[in-house]
């Protein structure tokens, strides 16, 4: 018998995973606010097919650039709106404020938004109750919730710590969050107890520069429960965006195998230092 969805909500969230085993695999392209553009504006269709091509389960992208993405393209893929802004030539890079309300991502047909919080920072108090407030209207209006939440500011000495992870997973589930897009913690085998804490499910962001090693860490978070992973500068960089996709898709959803890989990648490695990933 079919599945039967009771909410709004329930439906959009199966979008998220295009193979319907609540495993996910996103790419941002939020980059052209915070860093500059992506790709050339007469390449974005090509690069949009691409990463339909290869199995991306969504999309990540700001309200205005949702309006040149061709509706083919979301017929297989998701569309979340991330409602965040913060540019790297602020005098706070770890800043963000809200730029798009949970309506503007339904009137573009979105199936998600997004909201970025990194805790530590000097506005992270702002960051925090601009979570609670967009949780509240996507209750409203049956939308799912993706919280990118960080470690990053002047009280943080470790963005990879463990213990440090878990905390803010939790800050983000229990403030109303659906999905979270968090950093990988070093050793990435502790990301198994960060997300056996977690209620909800864990996505880890960025990864290694080399296409060999960035499978090797995908698989890595897979092992270690995550749900998922979203990757975004790694892949549209690339010089072939639809297979570096397709490999990660394969590795995203297939079928979980016993025990754990842990990587011995650096912090460096693991993730850049731009201001959104």
């Amino acid at each position: 018998m079919p599945r039967t969805f009771s909410s709004g909500r329930e439906l959009r969230l199966s979008r998220l995973s295009r193979r319907a085993d609540e495993r996910y695999l996103f790419v941002p392209l939020d980059h052209s606010v915070s860093d500059g553009p992506v790709v050339n504006a007469d390449e974005f269709d090509a690069l949009m097919g691409a990463l339909v091509a290869g199995g991306a389960d969504a999309v990540i992208v700001h309200k205005g650039r949702a309006r040149h993405i061709d509706p083919r393209h979301l017929r297989e893929c998701a569309l979340i709106i991330h409602l965040s802004a913060g540019t790297s030539r602020a005098s706070d890079t770890e800043q963000k404020v809200l730029v798009g309300s949970v309506e503007d991502a339904v009137k573009l047909g979105a199936d998600a938004v997004s909201v970025h919080v990194n805790v530590g920072s000097a506005t992270e108090s702002r960051q925090l109750a601009d979570l609670g407030a967009v949780a509240a209207e996507c209750a409203r209006w049956e939308m799912p919730l993706l919280a990118m939440i960080y470690p990053r500011g002047p009280r943080i000495s470790n963005s990879h710590d463990p213990e440090l992870l878990a905390h803010v997973v939790n800050i983000a589930a229990d403030l109303g969050a659906d999905l979270i897009k968090t950093s990988a913690a070093v050793p990435m085998s502790a990301m198994a107890e960060v997300v056996a804490g977690c209620p909800v499910p864990v996505l880890v962001a960025g990864g290694p520069e080399t296409a060999q090693d960035l499978a090797l860490y995908a698989q890595s978070a897979i092992d270690t429960g995550c749900a998922g992973l979203a990757v975004g500068r790694r892949v549209f960089t690339s010089p072939d965006p639809e297979a570096l996709v397709r490999e990660l898709a394969a590795t995203v959803h297939a079928p979980l195998a016993a025990g754990s890989v842990g990587l011995p990648l650096s912090v460096s490695e693991l993730y850049d230092t731009a201001a959104t990933v």
